[in-house]
């Protein structure tokens, strides 16, 4: 039957690739890791290009802060006011510091932090990277003797690395501000009492937690971002459909490893 044929055909082609794609990101991460732990200590001339990864990082994270601290202050009032208006039914006001403080080192500061980042950054990578392959600048690179993986990989792998946690840390500390806003000018509740809940509610495993899932959620990030760059086909519209799957998959990845690590730690407690 022709009709079954095709699907056969189609699935096949599916298998096919999917096998193709998880070879190519296996090998740039064998890559990555080659230059970034091993080649500095072996080679000459091979170390980390440290100018590099610090203009990486502030375009990752210092252009970044005032979204950062914009949609985590929003979400950190949003949460208090959810938070209140169930537990006010049950007479435990106080414990709207525990909830925000909880769900945001845990969940919502390392989540939306890597969402707006895989946004901003993990594009920008796909659309800088998939430009140069077109304009053969990669090539260029390979002909004179630098490993692409070296220039433009590393770098921006390290630099998203260290930024996004130093990013979560400052989203963190803006939604607990956030629900601190809320509980003392909407919900009546003491500043000093706040505090202190907010204080006996988290402790250093909470923020570890959020910032070993940040640091993944970095890397990530980056491997799609530069990936999908590095494999761009079909001109300026490739780069544009890379750039847009850059930030689907993403996203996508990260809310994946969250549910990972959200799983693993639920089970070792």
């Amino acid at each position: 039957m022709p009709g079954r044929d095709e699907t056969l055909a189609a699935l096949g082609r599916a298998a096919i690739h999917t096998v193709d794609v998880v070879r190519d990101v296996w090998l740039l991460l064998k890559d990555i890791a080659f230059w970034l732990f091993i080649a500095p200590w072996k080679r000459q001339r091979a170390g980390i290009r440290w100018e590099s990864v610090i203009e990486q990082g502030v375009r990752i994270g210092w252009d970044a802060i005032p979204i950062v601290v914009l949609i985590n202050l929003f979400v950190g009032m949003i949460s208090a006011l959810q938070s209140a208006s169930l537990l006010k039914r049950f007479g435990q006001l106080l414990l709207v510091a525990n909830a925000v403080a909880l769900s945001t080192t845990r969940e919502l500061g390392p989540l939306l932090t890597a969402i707006i980042v895989a946004g901003r950054s993990g594009s920008a990578f796909t659309a800088e990277i998939g430009s140069m392959k077109m304009a053969e600048e990669v090539d260029a690179l390979s002909t004179m003797g630098l490993h692409p993986t070296r220039f433009l990989i590393v770098p921006r792998v390290l630099a998203m690395a260290i930024a996004v946690p130093l990013l979560t840390l400052l989203a963190d500390f803006m939604g607990i501000f956030g629900g601190w806003l809320v509980a003392v000018t909407v919900v009546d509740l003491g500043s000093w009492q706040y505090l202190r809940h907010t204080a006996d509610a988290i402790d250093m495993g909470d923020v570890m937690r959020g910032l070993t899932k940040s640091c993944v959620f970095g890397g990530i990030i980056a491997t799609v971002g530069c990936y999908l760059g590095v494999h761009v086909e079909g001109g300026a519209e490739g780069v544009g459909r890379s750039t847009t799957n850059s930030v689907v998959v993403s996203i996508f990845l990260v809310i994946f490893a969250n549910l990972v690590f959200t799983t693993f730690f639920y089970v070792i407690e």
